[in-house]
């Protein structure tokens, strides 16, 4: 039989998953993830703490622009990838708990 938190998650999952798949929502919802990333990579350029890396920030050839693009681009990659590896993770899950729901009702049969 399975638990009252199991069912749950079936229903739940049977109503979102469909809007959480959509690429947007995984972004907008990862983002919080990402900036857990990308502001102590922030902080950690700025604050000037590395003396070697605060020099070569003030030559003539760094571009604040790639650094800000790389951040950016981080922090897409990590909001879109945690999310659709959390997707991947419920959806198996309720997967499994079908599965084990059907055996057991195909079990009480007999």
């Amino acid at each position: 039989m399975l638990s009252e938190e199991e069912e749950a998650f079936i229903e739940y999952w049977k109503a979102n998953r469909e809007r959480q798949k959509k690429t947007i929502y995984q972004f907008i919802v990862g983002i919080p993830v990402a900036l857990l990333f990308v502001i102590p990579i922030a902080i950690n350029v700025f604050s000037g703490w590395y003396k070697r890396a605060a020099m070569m920030m003030h030559t003539g050839s760094f571009n604040p622009g790639v650094l800000l693009l790389a951040l950016l681009l981080i922090t897409v990659f990590i909001a879109i990838f945690s999310r659709k590896f959390r997707w991947d993770q419920n959806e198996q899950r309720y997967i499994e708990l079908l599965a084990k729901k059907e055996k057991q009702a195909s079990a009480e049969k007999k």
